[in-house]
């Protein structure tokens, strides 16, 4: 039996390659640099299969030197990289990894809030630096004790996170499109966008990009928050407005903030926001752990063979066109 054809767009893990590899003939692009459309159209030409990494836009450019495409799998659950429109047009199925990674990104969400809120990044640098002297001062961080939280966007991960707060004795509130029917059983409070800006201590940004949330926090927004209120954002980077971000910052119109994500990502060495000092910022690091990452990995590999095989997949985002041919 000929095996399927597959493009791999970037890293995989190696579990995942060797599932691929089973039913597939692989190939897989290997370069530090993420792949220009130039370079993959030999490959995309005769694909069945595209495993597409984050860094590679698949639009209407991508899907016309791939006619023999059939199935498109990620390891995120992000994809504002892929124009699901175009790929409902085809008739081609797109498949990306929720639920699998809700822990492991709620962690380093609310990791991230622990970390600025008590400086520990900064303590480590300082000790680091030699000034941990006798009677030295470094600058007090605050407690989480009776603080609110406000998370925006209340989905599964946001959920985990809220969970993580109470047991540090935060109060949680959020916004969502819609208020969730659950909130009471998650022992969470609804709010509008407004009244959340005012109220929370800390803002962890959790919503999905879409047209809507695209510059979602910008000067205004800032504007409304508490001067004291500490600002993370683990979804992202273009749902916030990054100048209005590095204006509040300096002008201590917020306090502190702490990112996962970035616009434009990755920051380069000179980008303004780096010369902050009242700002952490990690490399999008939010499911970067080997068992997560293998989970995702694995994930998109059998939604990629269920495809080709003509079964629906586990997790397709257009299910409209996720049918057994």
């Amino acid at each position: 039996m000929d095996k399927y054809k597959v493009v791999v767009t970037g890293p995989i893990m190696p579990a995942a390659l060797a599932l691929l590899e089973q039913q597939c003939e692989v190939r897989q692009w290997t370069e530090v640099q993420p792949p220009r459309l130039g370079q993959l159209a030999e490959w995309l030409k005769d694909a069945e299969g595209l495993f597409v990494s984050a860094n590679v836009a698949v639009n209407e450019e991508l899907l016309d030197v791939a006619p023999k495409l059939r199935v498109i799998a990620q390891a995120a659950v992000g994809y504002d990289n892929i124009d699901v429109q175009a790929c409902t047009q085809r008739k081609i199925p797109f498949a990306n990894t929720p639920g699998v990674l809700v822990e492991t990104t709620a962690d380093l969400a609310f990791g991230l809030l622990l970390t600025a809120a008590r400086r520990i990044h900064e303590s480590w640098d300082w000790v680091r630096a030699g000034k941990w002297q006798p009677g030295s001062r470094f600058p007090l961080g605050v407690d989480l004790y009776g603080k609110t939280l406000g998370i925006v966007g209340m989905g599964a991960i946001g959920a985990a996170v809220a969970k993580r707060a109470q047991t540090s004795g935060m109060k949680v509130i959020y916004y969502n499109r819609r208020p969730r029917a659950d909130a009471a059983a998650l022992h969470v409070e609804y709010r509008n966008f407004e009244t959340l800006l005012a109220e929370a201590d800390f803002i962890i940004v959790l919503t999905p990009l879409t047209p809507e949330t695209r510059g979602m926090f910008g000067a205004n927004e800032f504007e409304k928050m508490k001067p004291t209120a500490y600002f993370i954002n683990v979804a992202r980077g273009a749902i916030v407005d990054t100048d209005a971000l590095r204006n509040a910052l300096a002008s201590n119109k917020i306090a502190y903030a702490a990112l996962d994500v970035t616009d434009p990502e990755p920051l380069p060495a000179s980008h303004p926001l780096l010369q902050l000092t009242n700002l952490l910022i990690v490399p999008h690091i939010g499911s970067a752990t080997t068992e997560c990452r293998n989970r995702m990995a694995l994930l998109a590999a059998e939604n990629m063979l269920l495809g080709l095989a003509g079964k629906p997949m586990l997790t397709c985002v257009n299910k409209e066109v996720n049918y057994i041919v």
